[in-house]
């Protein structure tokens, strides 16, 4: 929280983080880490897997899509050093009022609208995302677990998780661990908060912004505290003392590349805002969430208009079965017995069931013998059965489905989603231990052509286990 602490008390503390480069630009140093950047992955997966069914996320292409190209553009100008391949960096509007934003391990971002209704230029907004992507990218998260050394990262997860988010939804999150850890997981430490701040101004500079900015939405939510206390935001992130001084110093020495000036994109998600309904607090909204069937998040059930595909990939690996890479703007779906990959906007829930319009569903299923023709038949009358109105656009011809030799069929449905024409391509192969493999691609009939490249990609990229 924002306390009159001053910086003196954690100096030492910051001189083998915060180091001057020879321009005088401060270099922040990654904190000591015991963990895998998978594990980053692996808690902000499970972090995003239960915040989403406390917060309500809006489902407005026009939001989304600001908010996810604002986010890309920072996460783009993250230093070289900090990238990581297997971290996916995705960004939703949550329907709330109070100013808050957080970043998880691994890169899901999530910004309140009351923080972009408070927030007086685009600046501003890329300000605080600036500092949760530094967050994500300094891997802070894993960085505060290690120090719990006498604990297994499981144990502690949602202890860790719960600080991350913060608010009431943090407190449920948290509600998953065994321990009581005491303050050093309550909140990240002021060092990491000054480490994110001038990361975080570093990355502004770089991505066009004015680093003043973030200093200056720093003071737009200490102004919202009034009497009805401190924003969330800020109760969350400990002030380092003279956060402002220091942005304001950083900025000095730092060049603005190709600066960004507010558009008008800015004051059109700002009217969009207003012209809906009033947000309710996260406490209102977790409430509502809380009567929700379960299965159900608080995204609408219909889709919206999906990301494009991005050109960067990244590898996941399920189980013992398969390796797949993505496009890593793609987000994983859970599933029983395969596992589904589809961007923002092209999935959703359909009678409490997850259903996508877009993307990529791998899997495995009985093959019923050594005969992949006749594997792949009897894969084909089971999905027909639950798709009544599928139907084949080509007969089964060879392919190589990653490492190997397979087949691919092309057929066409009705999305149960949408009730739009999509078109479907069925790619299957034989496993060692007698299971069929299979990859259904899917995408809107009028978009497949441009989709078929990334899926080709995608299979391509297969990679199947000879033993389990």
């Amino acid at each position: 929280m924002l306390t009159k602490l001053s910086i003196a008390s954690t100096g030492v503390a910051l001189i083998g983080a915060l180091t001057l480069t020879g321009s005088a630009q401060t270099r922040v140093n990654q904190p000591k880490n015991k963990y895998k950047p998978a594990d980053d992955v692996s808690l902000g997966r499970e972090a995003a897997a239960q915040a989403e069914q406390q917060l309500s996320l809006l489902r407005d292409d026009g939001l989304t899509s600001y908010v996810s190209d604002l986010g890309r553009r920072l996460a783009d100008e993250i230093r070289p050093d900090l990238q990581q391949p297997e971290f996916q960096y995705s960004f939703k509007v949550v329907d709330a009022k109070e100013i808050n934003a957080f970043a998880l391990p691994g890169g899901p971002m999530y910004v309140n609208r009351g923080m972009i209704e408070a927030a007086k230029t685009e600046g501003e907004v890329a300000g605080v995302m600036a500092h949760e992507l530094s967050h994500v990218a300094l891997r802070h998260g894993t960085a505060q677990a290690s120090k719990a050394s006498k604990y297994q990262l499981g144990a502690i997860a949602g202890q860790v998780l719960g600080a991350i988010i913060g608010g009431n939804v943090g407190s449920v999150v948290a509600q998953g661990s065994q321990f009581g850890l005491g303050t050093a997981f309550m909140r990240f430490s002021r060092e990491y908060e000054r480490q994110a701040d001038i990361e975080g101004a570093q990355i502004m500079a770089r991505a066009g912004y004015d680093p003043r900015d973030m200093a200056n939405m720093f003071r737009t939510i200490q102004s919202q505290g009034g009497g009805a206390g401190m924003p969330e935001w800020l109760s969350d992130h400990p002030d380092p003392g003279n956060r402002v001084a220091y942005i304001s110093q950083e900025a000095q020495v730092l060049r603005i590349a190709k600066p960004v000036r507010d558009s008008r994109s800015f004051e059109r998600v700002q009217a969009r805002l207003r012209s809906m309904a009033p947000a309710l607090t996260t406490a209102e909204a977790s409430r509502t969430a809380a009567n929700r069937p379960r299965g159900t998040s608080g995204t609408t059930t219909s889709p919206g208009r999906a990301e494009a595909p991005s050109n960067r990939f990244v590898s996941y690996r399920a189980g013992t079965v398969f390796q797949i890479s993505v496009p890593n703007n793609w987000r994983q779906l859970p599933g029983s017995r395969s596992v589904t990959f589809a961007p923002e906007g092209g999935y959703s829930t359909v009678s409490g069931q997850s259903v996508f319009t877009h993307g990529v569903e791998a899997g495995e299923a009985a093959a019923g013998g050594r005969d992949l023709q006749a594997a792949t038949e009897g894969l084909l009358a089971s999905l027909g059965q639950a798709n009544p109105g599928l139907r084949r656009l080509s007969d089964g011809q060879s392919a190589m489905v990653g490492d190997r030799r397979g087949m691919r069929v092309e057929l066409s449905n009705t999305s149960d989603a949408t009730g739009q024409p999509e078109v479907l391509a069925l790619y299957t192969a034989l496993l060692s231990d007698g299971h069929l493999f299979y990859a259904v691609a899917v995408a809107p009939q009028d978009e497949f052509d441009g989709y078929e490249a990334t899926f080709n990609r995608v299979v391509a990229s297969l990679r199947l286990q000879n033993h389990r």
